[in-house]
């Protein structure tokens, strides 16, 4: 704030005629819907009058920066205005102010009062809060690391999906086929926690998202059973790709190849793990007994890589015409939904 405007506040506060009050009054009005704050202290830096001070500064008039403020903020704004009042340029700065309520963050500019014979008299002080702003700041700053983090365990997902299934694939057309498959998979998983604000996916939705596009009648080849526990985001991922290989599995070689056949998915709690879940597929093999290819991706996803993402355990198994998975969802994978 220039000379001028340290001129007009001061003006505001001397009885210089009835035009002078109205310029007064309008004056003060706009500071406060602006909610700017304009403060002015002698060479003392004791504050002589403010103009709509800050809410958490109290009634500053008649104290000096020590008195109102917590010792960071006061040897902050006294070292700053020491320095004008000894002749240097004015300054911005922000400052964190503590009060009950928790930090409130003020722009604060420093100006110098020139007296009538031309001295400098004092400090002109203008404080806007910028709390709210600073919160958004912060709260950005969480969701961009968030972002981050999440976007490289979702690239490290990608990453082992694409080297398991280069492993087990005989050509590139067969690599191709089945890696866009998983790629499908992931993204229907992703939808479904992104559309949550990353909070998870029921199981429920999770199970409709990967298998209903394999089955002639969804309501009739897919039965779910039990309880319906809300997954985290990382659960989600990692049993939706378990999802999707049971049932490429299962339109291949089990009951969804049949428009009447059905899978069945229980969950029920864990007779093993206190406060676990234990998820199981089941469905028949019409072809009766069909011993599962241990070196296809499939069955290395099912039994190795979902698991160790959930630090869990996990079974497949092929006996008696029917084909059974496993999946224990330990405590920290879920909530009740």
């Amino acid at each position: 704030m220039g000379e001028g405007g340290n001129r007009d506040v001061v003006a505001m506060n001397q009885p210089y005629g009835a035009s002078h009050q109205t310029d007064a009054a309008s004056l003060s009005t706009a500071l406060r819907n602006g909610n700017v704050a304009v403060m002015f202290q002698d060479r003392s830096l004791k504050f002589v009058w403010a103009q709509n001070p800050p809410r958490h500064w109290g009634s500053p008039v008649g104290k000096t920066d020590a008195e109102l403020f917590l010792k960071s903020a006061a040897d902050q704004l006294i070292t700053a205005k020491a320095a004008i009042l000894a002749g240097g340029p004015s300054s911005k700065m922000e400052i964190e102010i503590g009060s009950a309520d928790g930090s409130c963050w003020y722009d604060v500019w420093l100006d110098p009062h020139l007296g009538t014979d031309r001295a400098i008299d004092g400090v002109i002080t203008t404080a806007i809060e910028i709390t709210e702003q600073k919160l958004r700041e912060q709260t950005l700053r969480t969701l961009l690391r968030e972002v981050s983090h999440r976007s490289k365990n979702l690239l490290a997902i990608i990453q082992s999906i694409a080297a398991q299934t280069g492993r087990y694939s005989g050509t590139i057309t067969e690599f191709l086929t089945r890696f866009r498959g998983r790629l499908q998979s992931l993204s229907s998983s992703q939808d479904l926690v992104t559309s949550s604000n990353w909070r998870g996916a029921d199981l429920g939705h999770l199970v409709t998202s990967q298998i209903a596009r394999y089955c002639a009648e969804p309501s009739r080849n897919i039965r779910l059973t039990g309880a319906n526990p809300y997954l985290n985001p990382n659960a989600a991922l990692h049993i939706g790709l378990a999802l999707h290989e049971l049932a490429v599995n299962s339109v291949s070689h089990g009951a969804l190849s049949s428009p009447d056949g059905f899978v069945s998915i229980d969950v029920s709690p864990s007779a093993e793990v206190p406060g676990a879940m234990e998820l199981v597929w089941s469905e028949a093999v019409p072809e009766g007994d069909v011993k599962l290819d241990r070196k296809q991706f499939g069955t290395v996803a099912l039994e190795r890589v979902v698991p160790a993402s959930l630090n869990s355990t996990a079974s497949l198994s092929t006996e008696n015409g029917r084909l059974s998975y496993r999946l224990v969802l330990p405590p920290d994978s879920f909530h009740a939904a």
